[in-house]
């Protein structure tokens, strides 16, 4: 009982947080991304990279293949398919706005794009190759893959490395984001961009105590040190009917990478930019629809039980959050001049 009462007395100091740092500047917008610096050279090789099997051992997994850019930034699956048929353990985040993370995985294990973007890579499940001397190997033999590199990393003494091969699909991910949705519309100050339904589940939210977590730019959390998880405990509250509909406690969290007691359960705060469209949802992806995922997050963290029209209005906020996709075309891949296979 006094764990369960020092969390809401946090939350609501969190909320108030929340409520004072929500403002104008919060809204992500295509004025507020101007000062992004980009390497051209480095976006454009990342951008292939990112499409290109040929980062998988068979030839067969890109990270287009579980972070579809031409979708929802995610692959609409509970868990992702990698090499050889292989079913991963938990749901694809999506790939948009996650340049605005202070780490990466549902985990929080990578600190940074570059380290998440070459994790997948040597993972055995995902894209299986075993080592990065493999990776590398590839690469070279692809004589326009050596000049692009070459271009892109001139300062470096051996540029095809596979940290470079992060550095480049790192720098194309950051130009995955939605900015001017309604509602960062509406923070800018125009007030007819979102519905009645959708201000009235911005009040909820506010109120019910979402916003203890997810606050901010990315409604992710408060502002980081890059490579510091914004983490939190789910389920909160333990014990209630979703825990074994959802079986959200089979996944120990952070605790499997770190094996820490005290990380057991600890997720790291995922994004509600573009919620609407990112189902299914949670780690586990055991959710099929934004209402129930609503009715299951206020029983779960704040011990709360909405009523219908309440779930309904948060959803409507949350739908504002639908950002404007940039159009990604697929790049035309590199290719040997005799090439019998996909390698």
């Amino acid at each position: 009982m006094q764990q369960q009462i020092l969390i809401f007395l946090v939350a609501l100091f969190m909320t108030s947080l929340a409520h004072a740092n929500t403002a104008a500047s919060d809204a992500l917008t295509r004025a507020s991304l101007a000062k992004m610096q980009l390497d051209k050279k480095k976006l454009e090789l990342g951008k292939m990279l990112y499409f290109d099997p040929r980062l998988s051992v068979d030839g067969t997994v890109s990270c287009q293949s579980c972070h579809n850019v031409n979708s929802n930034g995610s692959d609409h699956r509970p868990h992702s398919i990698g090499v050889k048929g292989q079913a991963g353990d938990r749901k694809a985040p999506t790939v948009w706005n996650a340049v605005f993370m202070s780490s990466m995985f549902w985990d929080g294990r990578a600190g940074t794009l570059e380290e998440q973007a070459t994790g997948p890579i040597l993972n055995p499940i995902e894209m299986g190759m075993p080592n990065a001397k493999a990776v590398e190997d590839r690469l070279k033999s692809i004589p326009e893959y050596q000049k692009l590199f070459a271009g892109a990393f001139a300062n470096s003494k051996e540029p095809i490395t596979l940290a470079n091969v992060g550095k480049a699909i790192a720098e194309f991910e950051r130009t995955l984001v939605t900015p001017d949705s309604p509602f960062d519309q509406f923070l800018a100050g125009k007030k007819n961009a979102i519905s009645e339904s959708a201000k009235k589940g911005w009040a909820l939210v506010q109120s019910v105590g979402c916003t203890t977590c997810h606050m901010g730019k990315n409604f992710a959390g408060p502002q980081m040190p890059q490579g510091t998880p914004f983490l939190q405990k789910f389920p909160t509250f333990a014990g209630s009917a979703y825990d074994g509909k959802y079986n959200l406690l089979k996944d120990e969290g952070r605790a499997k990478t770190t094996k820490k007691a005290e990380d057991k359960h600890m997720w790291r705060v995922p994004t509600w930019r573009n919620v609407a469209l990112t189902a299914p949802y949670f780690h586990n992806g055991s959710v099929n629809n934004l209402p129930e995922a609503v009715k299951v997050m206020a029983k779960t963290q704040l011990n709360r039980d909405l009523k219908d029209d309440e779930v309904q209005h948060i959803v409507a906020f949350l739908s504002s959050l639908t950002g404007q996709r940039p159009l990604v075309m697929g790049p035309q891949l590199p290719q040997k001049l005799s090439e019998a296979t996909p390698f």
